[in-house]
């Protein structure tokens, strides 16, 4: 057997059993990764996948044991792959992150451009998502980090690093009655439909979770990813804004009138993660501490070695998290 077999046997299981997808993902042929599928079948002397006609249906028993085994090898020569470029003080590669449109939009830009300045020859993909996405970006393996908020139950084999915390403000027209009040309520807000982020499909929303807590139910008329969206439908009138601390821009929401409203809502942490096992390239390193000063590599790499959640977490406990 050899390295582009088990690696196209990843990928069609990584990719919904389909060799289609699989062989658009590795930038090869249908008939190539067939070709390679049935080999290693052969050699190995079982099915790893059950067929219904031209098409897989499901993973055989054994077939889940070599997938397994698979995933492993393929990781330790990616990272045999890291450790030779940066003994060889290579600087140059890939490095693919996931994240959402806030981070992307609004905090990113600067660790950007100074990741940029100092590895020019480095290829930087940021791929944009709800949580959700995200995950499934880093369950396919298509990025090397993910930056994200919350959502820590979709991404169980990941390192999460924290970054920073932030709140939530509401934004209105500066003509609007809500401009006026010195101190919000929910009360206030349960007046008038609300836009806010999309909510995540796999729990109860903090939105609506604060209006229960109040015996209320919030009136949305609009959820959106993009906190740009929040903002022009804002404008048009169309409801009163919910968004992220860090969204707001003094210098292009001027026409808005900003309300604290980090007392209602609780205060959320941004992360930074990678896939457990992962070896780092030394520029992805430095991207981890331009985006989070704190995390520095020696502190990266205690995470990497703990032995579970709660131990990652007591590395960070007297860690003090800027709030933007």
């Amino acid at each position: 057997m050899n390295f582009h077999q088990l690696q196209y046997a990843v990928a069609i299981a990584r990719h919904g059993l389909s060799v289609t997808q699989a062989a658009s993902a590795l930038g090869t042929s249908q008939p190539a990764i067939s070709r390679a599928l049935k080999a290693l079948e052969r050699e190995l002397g079982f099915d790893l996948f059950v067929r219904e006609g031209r098409a897989f249906s499901r993973v055989t028993a054994h077939g889940a044991r070599v997938l397994e085994y698979a995933t492993r090898a393929l990781a330790e020569i990616e990272s045999l792959k890291a450790v030779a470029a940066d003994l060889n003080q290579d600087s140059r590669g890939t490095l693919s992150i996931a994240t959402t449109h806030t981070q992307a939009r609004y905090v990113l830009p600067q660790v950007v451009r100074a990741f940029r300045e100092r590895y020019p020859e480095v290829e930087l993909h940021l791929h944009q998502g709800t949580s959700e996405q995200i995950a499934e970006m880093v369950a396919a393996d298509r990025v090397q980090l993910a930056i994200a908020t919350g959502s820590d139950g979709l991404f169980p084999g990941l390192v999460l690093l924290p970054v920073y915390r932030w709140t939530r403000q509401v934004i209105v027209p500066k003509h609007h009655p809500l401009a006026r009040v010195s101190k919000l309520t929910i009360k206030d807000l349960a007046q008038y439909s609300l836009i806010s982020y999309v909510f995540s499909f796999t729990g109860a929303s903090s939105l609506h979770t604060v209006f229960a807590r109040e015996g209320m139910v919030p009136k949305v008329a609009l959820t959106a990813r993009d906190s740009d969206v929040i903002k022009t439908y804002v404008r048009l009138g169309l409801g009163v804004g919910i968004v992220a601390s860090v969204a707001i821009e003094a210098a292009n929401d001027g026409d808005l009138a900003v309300l604290d409203a980090s007392h209602l809502f609780p205060i959320h942490t941004t992360w930074i993660g990678f896939r457990r096992g992962t070896l780092l390239r030394n520029f992805a390193y430095d991207f981890i501490q331009l985006f989070g000063p704190h995390l520095t590599r020696r502190l990266v790499d205690r995470a990497l070695e703990a032995r579970d959640v709660e131990a990652q977490a007591e590395l960070f406990r007297k860690i003090s998290l800027p709030i933007r």
